[in-house]
C-alpha cells in the first residue's frame, strides 16, 4: 500500500477519534462541516440528474456570462460550472483548514467576509450574477448569507480565542518547569 492509501484509510478513524474525544474546537468543527457541505454541493452541481434546466435564463447570463452548466441545483439554487468549482474549492479549503485552530479561524473569518459580500451582491440587481460570471440570486442569497454570518461568528467571536489558548499553554509550560 502506498502512503496516501494508508492515510485515506486511516483518516475516517482519526477524524472520528478526534471529534469524539472533543479535541477539535468549535471553529475547527465549523470549518470541517462547512467544508464537507460545500464539497458535497460542488459535486452535486456536476450531476445532471440533480440540476434542473429552466427555460428562463437571466438576460445578464445570456449576454455576458458563462452559460456552461447553468441550471438550478435541486430546483432551488441557481448554479453554473464556475459556481460549482468555487463550491468545490471552498469545501476543500474548509476540510484542510480544520486541521488546526488558527487556520480554521482564518478560514472561517475570510469565508464569513466573502460569503456575506456575495449575499449582499445577490440583492443588487446589477451584480446578482457577479457581473455575468455566476448566479447569486434566489436561494443562493439565503445560503451565502447564512454561511457568511456563521463564518464571521466562528472566525471572530467564538471562544476560545487564540490569546486565551496561548496564555493557557504558557501556564502549563510554567507549571511543568520548562523555561522559555
Amino acid at each position: 500500500m502506498t502512503g496516501l492509501t494508508k492515510l485515506l484509510q486511516a483518516y475516517p478513524k482519526l477524524l472520528s477519534d478526534v471529534y469524539l474525544r472533543g479535541i477539535m474546537k468549535a471553529a475547527q468543527r465549523f470549518a470541517l462541516i462547512i467544508g464537507i457541505f460545500y464539497l458535497t454541493i460542488g459535486i452535486l452541481g456536476f450531476i445532471p440528474a440533480l440540476v434542473s434546466q429552466s427555460g428562463a435564463m437571466p438576460p445578464s447570463i445570456e449576454k455576458l456570462g458563462v452559460v456552461s452548466g447553468f441550471g438550478y441545483l435541486m430546483g432551488l439554487f441557481p448554479i453554473n460550472t464556475p459556481h460549482n468549482i468555487i463550491h468545490l474549492v471552498t469545501g476543500l479549503l474548509g476540510i484542510v483548514a480544520s486541521i488546526a485552530l488558527d487556520s480554521s479561524r482564518l478560514f472561517s473569518g475570510q469565508l464569513g467576509i466573502y460569503y456575506t459580500t456575495l449575499a449582499v451582491l445577490g440583492l443588487v440587481p446589477v451584480a446578482n450574477t457577479f457581473f455575468g460570471l455566476f448566479p447569486l440570486y434566489g436561494a443562493d442569497v439565503f445560503l451565502h448569507g447564512l454561511t457568511g454570518a456563521l463564518g464571521i461568528y466562528f472566525g471572530f467571536f467564538a471562544t476560545p480565542s487564540l490569546l486565551s489558548l496561548f496564555k493557557k499553554e504558557l501556564k502549563e509550560d510554567a507549571t511543568s518547569g520548562e523555561v522559555l
